[in-house]
């Protein structure tokens, strides 16, 4: 593998700058899927349906674009051609999103949108892991957890600054989305291209050694029967430690999949006393979901520079456990808040937890797996995310009004209690020995999202 220098704080929020289009495609997801489903008519219970594109296409695409990319080369480097693809999809998805006409074409709208969001997703963590030495992982990953934090902190909030800059928080478009979400969509088609732009410009991507580029030579063209051949082998050579925090991930995000898809609605319940999408209630309880979401997110923005010393003293394993086990119990709060303001201190919690997730897993995964395979692994460890929504979206469903009474609260109450079992299940992991000083918790690769 290429000689990997140490790299400037400045050049590693550089190679990041990408990551900051994404996130914020992703937060005009999270913030406003939701209700775009709920304005064209989409039932309350069956809603987690209508969510099915992200993980489906995650485990589907993340894999194989990682293995693929493991196998590329061009002249614009491994990683590269694919996250720009992507985000050019990404942003057609962005800009026609607001103007669907019917549930269906909203979905399948989605479908596009998340597929390129997959496609840029993992070349870019992959490609963080290619350009930095091990000693700075923690740094690079949790500088993207930080993009990740201000890029969604920036889509929750735009509607809520449309606003204040003087449009109609009322006004609506034939498809009765408000006009606040449509202009929201379309800054965030502007962002996803030009932010990945920026760091494709500032940084190119390490060329490979002539033994790697022998050896890449050597393997051909990635055709589909390599690259499917080799996530089955990186599947079964898969390290103990990435088997164990599959575990971890189950728990976390069968939870962020509960809140992201039912947090406005129980804001709408407990805050306003109505889930019906055509009164002023509804769409004040958007805005306020808008502005906590975009709080947290920003925590997380700062949270993710924070935890650096943090995480080098006392791993990043504790670290993780410590920040989702705090977010567990905030979840489980927020129901019992009834003033606007106060839903301000809940989402401390969850924000810090939110960059946790972000970094802290990749932390710990980079000390496992070998660098030759670093695209097809951090594929496969994108898989420990979408299972899990994939079985919240058909289980779900299956208990919402009998288990859960029909209440958007008991979903966010069990998020919460999901969130505790998370910090449980990661105190299990088994982490590899460190190759490095003694003490730091960024581990070396044993040979090596």
């Amino acid at each position: 593998m290429a000689y990997q220098p140490h790299l400037s704080f400045r050049q590693i929020v550089n190679m990041n700058v990408g990551f900051f289009g994404i996130q914020f495609s992703f937060g005009l997801q999270q913030s406003s899927m939701s209700p775009i489903y709920k304005y064209l008519g989409a039932d309350e219970a069956t809603l987690p349906l209508l969510w099915l594109a992200g993980p489906v296409t995650g485990l589907l695409v993340q894999p194989l674009v990682g293995a693929m990319s493991d196998r590329t080369v061009t002249r614009w480097g491994r990683r590269t051609p694919y996250f720009l693809v992507g985000a050019i999809l990404c942003s057609l998805g962005l800009l026609f999103m607001p103007f669907s006409a019917t549930l269906w074409m909203a979905a399948s709208l989605l479908w596009i949108l998340d597929a390129a969001n997959n496609v840029t997703m993992e070349p870019y963590r992959a490609f963080v892991s290619d350009k930095l030495a091990p000693p700075q992982h923690s740094l690079g990953f949790l500088t993207q957890s930080a993009f990740t934090g201000l890029g969604q902190t920036l889509a929750y909030l735009t509607p809520s600054l449309l606003v204040m800059l003087g449009m109609d928080k009322d006004a609506t478009n034939g498809s009765h989305i408000p006009q606040v979400v449509v202009a929201a969509f379309l800054i965030g088609a502007f962002m996803s291209i030009t932010s990945v732009l920026w760091s494709i410009r500032t940084t190119p991507e390490l060329p490979p050694d002539a033994a790697e580029l022998a050896r890449l030579r050597a393997a051909g063209r990635p055709g589909i029967r390599a690259v499917l051949a080799d996530i089955g082998q990186a599947m079964r050579e898969m390290p103990p430690t990435m088997r164990q925090l599959a575990f971890v991930k189950l728990f976390q995000w069968y939870a962020m999949f509960c809140y992201w898809q039912y947090i406005m609605l129980s804001l709408s319940q407990t805050m306003y006393g109505t889930t019906d999408p055509a009164s002023q209630g509804f769409r004040d309880a958007g805005l306020l979901n808008g502005q906590v979401g975009a709080f947290y997110n920003f925590i997380a923005f700062l949270a993710a520079f924070a935890l650096v010393p943090f995480t080098r003293r006392f791993g990043a394993k504790r670290m993780h456990a410590a920040c989702v086990a705090v977010a567990g119990a905030c979840m489980l709060s927020i129901p019992m808040i009834r003033e606007p303001a106060l839903l301000f201190i809940p989402m401390v919690g969850i924000g810090l937890a939110w960059a946790s997730m972000m970094g802290n897993p990749y932390v710990m995964l980079a000390g496992c797996i070998p660098p030759a395979r670093t695209g097809v692994y951090m594929g496969i460890f994108n898989m420990f995310i979408v299972i899990p929504m994939i079985i919240q979206i058909f289980t779900l469903p299956l208990y919402y009004r009998g288990l859960l009474g029909g209440n958007p609260e008991n979903v966010i109450r069990l998020a919460g209690v999901l969130m505790l079992c998370a910090a449980v299940a990661v105190l299990r992991v088994r982490l590899a020995p460190a190759a490095g000083a003694a003490g730091a918790p960024v581990l070396q690769p044993a040979t090596r999202h």
